[in-house]
């Protein structure tokens, strides 16, 4: 089983993008990513200066279709 890596918003918006995301509109503090292939892969990312919890990290994981284990191959995390 892979383990959740702990991130940051940034981290996780540069992740999403290596996979295709691009970003659509920045309101406040969140961030709209969607998918350049599949529009119907979206997703809202809040960009505050702490790290992300767990629980909104897997929602957006959900969102997003990326497997924990992608994810953290993506990070270079093994």
């Amino acid at each position: 089983m892979s383990f959740l890596p702990i991130l940051r918003s940034k981290e996780l918006i540069a992740v999403l993008i290596k996979t295709g995301f691009r970003i659509i509109n920045q309101t406040g503090s969140h961030v709209r990513l969607r998918h350049i292939f599949n529009p119907t892969r979206q997703t809202s990312v809040p960009v505050h200066a702490v790290t992300l919890p767990k629980w909104l990290i897997k929602e957006i994981l959900k969102q997003t279709k990326i497997s924990v284990k992608e994810l953290r191959n993506l990070l270079g995390k093994k």
